[in-house]
């Protein structure tokens, strides 16, 4: 059997791709994350094994060492198991570790794409991540950095290249990646907006200048977004 790592999508439980849910609906074994909607929870046959490997900000239930160990002994029994992971497995979700780990291991794994937080969250809030004439790119940024890892993110020089700067996992260290930014050359009135649960039903937005970018606290998950689309409002989403 396979263990297949499938991204579940920002939330709304109809964004998940055909495939991951073909999946779900015949998983021997579901190891999901804290940030997957509760619905896609309920596309696994009756039997199927549920695991949860929430990781809430350090507060882990599993570290990552254990749930790719799990993932490698689920896999070695022939059970079909599904690694249902928030948004797109390979977008600062981990998804190559665990990867890495079930190939080291000999286990046959499967990446099924997501639909990344980076781009739903803004769509859903009428900002799109690019546009002509206004954002010719974008850029998605961790704002959790591991400090084992001995890289960081050069702030300052992301303010030079231009068009959109998506950060996920930012939401505690805004009015630092807003300083820095400003300290790299973008003016203090450059648009900025917050994106909080995006796509869920209790999806909440913010817009502003940078130089007020994370001035009062920032709600968990939100997604950043920084450049001149920040200040578009095609608004069409109605949260209730």
């Amino acid at each position: 059997m396979t263990v297949y790592l499938v991204g579940a999508g920002p939330g709304d439980p109809g964004l998940i791709t055909v495939k991951g849910a073909q999946l779900l609906a015949k998983a021997d074994v579901l190891v999901y994350d804290r940030l997957v909607n509760d619905e896609l929870l309920d596309l696994v046959p009756d039997g199927c094994e549920s695991i949860s490997a929430a990781k809430l900000p350090r507060r882990p239930t599993m570290t990552q060492g254990e749930i790719n160990e799990l993932l490698v002994e689920r896999g070695r029994r022939g059970e079909l198991v599904v690694r249902l992971k928030g948004g797109d497995p390979c977008v600062f979700a981990r998804g190559g570790e665990e990867a890495a780990a079930l190939a080291a291991a000999g286990v046959a794994f499967e990446i099924v794409p997501g639909i990344s937080s980076a781009i739903a969250a803004p769509a859903y809030a009428g900002i799109p991540v690019t546009l002509r004439h206004e954002a010719l790119s974008f850029h998605i940024v961790t704002g959790h950095e591991d400090p084992s890892s001995g890289r960081t993110v050069d702030w300052e020089a992301m303010a030079g290249v231009g068009g959109t700067i998506v950060v996920l996992m930012g939401a505690g260290r805004a009015a630092g990646i807003s300083a820095r930014l400003r300290a790299g050359g973008l003016s203090d009135e450059t648009p900025a907006a917050y994106v909080t649960w995006g796509t869920y039903p209790g999806q909440d937005v913010w817009r502003g200048p940078l130089s007020k970018l994370g001035a009062d606290p920032i709600p968990s998950p939100s997604v950043l977004v920084i450049g001149a689309v920040a200040d578009v409002d095609l608004s069409w989403f109605v949260p209730h």
